[in-house]
């Protein structure tokens, strides 16, 4: 369920990018600092444990960040 929503949201985030690339920093922004409170809480577990409970977050992450800056990227490249 978790993966289906990120998904979700990665693909709303890059329709977004496309659509408005300045109004769609904020919203993506807000995911990743959502998502990074989650990393860290994770972390707070001891040794090894934290890594693996922080890892979905900070991939997430990464994937929400991919597809806004995928949204930008293919609006500048547009002929017009």
């Amino acid at each position: 369920m978790a993966i289906v929503g990120i998904v979700a949201l990665c693909v709303v985030l890059a329709v977004l990018a496309f659509l408005l690339p300045r109004l769609s920093r904020g919203p993506e922004r807000g995911t990743q600092r959502a998502l990074g409170f989650g990393s860290r809480a994770g972390g707070k577990a001891p040794g090894p444990l934290g890594r693996l409970f922080s890892k979905p977050f900070r991939s997430s992450s990464k994937a929400v960040g991919r597809s806004g800056s995928a949204g930008r990227r293919a609006r500048g490249r547009l002929p017009f």
